[in-house]
């Protein structure tokens, strides 16, 4: 008994350690954050008025809260400045790509994509592995591998940033005006999320159904780079050189990487539910259905709550930028669809038990809605074109 009682005081002494030093990395992260924002204000305040002080107000807000609710975002915060400071220091210093070893091999943004493409294939081969054969050390490397393809992925669009004003300073811009960007940004958030939400479960089964598709996008990523040329940086249009880019692209890449991983999750509930028909080891290392399903809804939710953020800000911006709230152009039609098909889930999702749709059948509506957003982010683009076809090939 003294024993078990020393174990409990020991325990007692860690937690009461632990809970002193999370606060203390709270209180840095929100100093370390404030003095940030007061310098890009100092830095830029001639080129700030109404809409810039907003922006770094929502930005701000955003990273504060979720570092706040999520440790490990804080230290990946400060190793993609880590990451991405010796690149844009080599561009201010001058160098270029044909200079550089450092920046041909490693530095620049193409050359960091594709060591995040790798990471990538790392990451789902592991997570795979840990899934279907029970091998647990490779489930903790596609842990690894894709906390490593976020930080490349996000280190290589701010490298990306800095080299859109190297030797161009009147369209420097931020990277998602095009698709190979665009599908960088959808990786790379995509990844994110998917630890986030493997972070809440403590499980590792879901990454071989989350890092598998991503590694699809990531395909297509190479593919547009290699035989478009999309990873060559090119001016941009008059209508994207805007402020509410810089506000509406996240918001809807936030959605879009929540509505995908929801898809896959719903994948997941399909597979766990026959699983447990048949006795066989997924059934082990996935969540329950019931668990399942909350995380498809809270996804799916999750989503739908930046996907009608950022609708509103794209009306506000093609007001400004065209005249008009809403034309009926492809891209808004299909923002629509997207934004009534989710909103019909939610509203099915949320009433009584007798009257819900089941598990089965919400698992399957998030499955076939990812026709849907995929049509809305890529094909549009591909095959309707319209005012918002900028990322065609």
């Amino acid at each position: 008994m003294a024993l078990d009682t020393a174990e409990i005081g020991q325990l007692r002494e860690s937690f009461s350690g632990y809970v002193a030093q999370e606060k203390w990395q709270r209180r840095i992260w929100v100093a370390f954050l404030t003095l940030g924002s007061a310098s890009v204000w100092w830095w830029f305040r001639a080129d700030f008025w109404l809409w810039q002080y907003i922006i770094l107000g929502i930005w701000y807000a955003g990273l504060m809260w979720f570092g706040l609710r999520w440790p490990a975002f804080r230290r990946l915060f400060l190793v993609v400045l880590a990451v991405a400071a010796p690149g844009v220091a080599l561009y201010d210093l001058g160098y270029t790509a044909r200079t550089s070893a450092l920046l041909y091999w490693i530095f620049q943004s193409t050359s960091m994509f594709y060591w995040m493409s790798l990471a990538i294939a790392l990451s789902a081969v592991g997570y795979y592995r840990y899934l279907y054969a029970g091998h647990q050390l490779s489930g903790d490397w596609g842990h690894r591998f894709a906390w490593v393809a976020v930080v490349l992925g996000y280190a290589g669009l701010a490298i990306r940033w800095k080299q859109t004003y190297v030797g161009h300073p009147g369209w420097g811009h931020i990277p998602v005006t095009n698709m190979y960007d665009a599908m960088v940004l959808l990786c790379t958030t995509t990844a994110l999320f998917y630890l986030y939400y493997e972070s809440q479960e403590k499980k590792r089964g879901l990454g071989a159904f989350a890092m598998p598709m991503i590694l699809l996008a990531d395909i297509f990523l190479v593919w547009v780079g290699i035989a478009y040329h999309q990873n060559q940086i090119q001016p941009v249009i008059p209508a994207l050189q805007s402020f509410w880019i810089k506000i509406h692209v996240p918001c809807e890449f936030i959605a879009y990487a929540n509505f995908y991983l929801a898809a896959m999750v719903g994948l997941a509930y399909l597979l766990r539910e026959r699983a447990g028909r048949l006795g066989t080891v997924l059934a082990e290392r996935l969540p329950d259905l019931k668990r399942l399903e909350r995380i498809m809804s809270s996804m799916i939710m999750f989503g739908f709550l930046f996907f009608t953020a950022g609708t509103i800000l794209g009306a506000i911006w093609a007001a400004k930028a065209w005249g008009g709230f809403w034309s009926w152009d492809p891209k808004e039609t299909w923002a629509l669809i997207v934004w009534l098909n989710y909103a019909a889930f939610l509203h099915l999702r949320s009433r009584k038990s007798s009257a819900r749709p089941t598990g089965h059948t919400l698992a399957w509506w998030s499955v076939i809605s990812l026709v849907t957003v995929t049509f809305c982010f890529i094909g549009v683009d591909l095959f309707l074109g319209g005012l918002h076809s900028y990322a065609k090939l």
